[in-house]
């Protein structure tokens, strides 16, 4: 069973973000670069599925040479092999086009299974992998919990609202975006920190695989949020306002 597992690098997240003198974008100069974390969680399942059925996990990644040191992260921690598409300006790509920059990889390569984060720490689009999917004509679902493969068959467990799940039946090859969180991420060991300095890692770039950066959406201007500090007062007995306080955590903050 061949697994290719979509990676993606963005920003450490305990850097300090400033945005860039046009406005466009992040200031990268000293920032610090780190696996997605949802795709850290993509690369786990990808292992575990292996470890059951065997096979191999095929890392794809696009970007700049520095993604260099999440590729060999990954190695790392067991992929068998990697694609880097060595490209500087992610983001002159937008969704659709990264999608088809993908694709066009994953399709040189005929994985059985292709698994994406649920979405990127970046960005946050979560829409990467559901075109890859449409792209590739594969069935595909998502915010993935748990996956089972019996056969040239999956049938996975999805996180819906309100603490329900929907269990899912589906062919052989798919596409299937990982909830964060839920296996346990392994960390790389020495031997594995070795063996990933001699496993392939095939490098190539859009204009190889045939895709411009032609998008139909284009990133004008970002922001850093604005901090707002208000007080709310809490009228009522003391009864009628820990209800209210728990109202608020549940529904407004979204801490309970």
């Amino acid at each position: 069973m061949k697994i290719l597992v979509a990676l993606k690098q963005v920003p450490a997240r305990d850097s300090q973000i400033r945005i860039s003198a046009d406005g466009r974008w992040l200031d990268e100069s000293d920032l610090s670069y780190e696996i997605n974390e949802p795709d850290a969680y993509a690369l786990e399942a990808a292992l575990q599925l292996r470890e059951q059925h065997g096979g191999e996990v095929v890392v794809l990644c696009a970007g700049p040479e520095r993604a260099t040191s999440s590729i060999r992260e990954a190695l790392a921690k067991g992929a068998d092999r990697a694609i880097h598409i060595e490209e500087d300006d992610l983001g002159a790509f937008d969704t659709l086009s990264l999608a088809r920059l993908l694709a066009a990889a994953a399709k040189t390569e005929a994985p059985d299974l292709i698994l994406t984060g649920l979405q990127s720490d970046d960005l946050g689009g979560g829409q990467t992998g559901v075109v890859m999917a449409e792209l590739a004509g594969a069935p595909h679902a998502t915010i993935i919990m748990a996956v089972e493969v019996n056969g040239a068959e999956l049938r996975v467990k999805r996180e819906l609202e309100n603490g329900l799940f929907q269990y899912v039946s589906m062919p052989l090859p798919a596409v299937l975006t990982i909830q964060s969180g839920i296996n346990k991420l392994r960390y790389a060991t020495l031997m594995g920190i070795k063996k990933a300095k001699t496993k392939e890692v095939r490098r190539s770039t859009a204009a190889e695989l045939g895709v411009a950066p032609e998008p139909s959406v284009v990133l004008q201007r970002v922001s850093q949020p604005q901090r707002v500090k208000q007080t709310q007062m809490l009228a009522g007995t003391p009864a009628e306002q820990a209800a209210q306080l728990v109202e608020k955590l549940r529904f407004e903050v979204r801490a309970l």
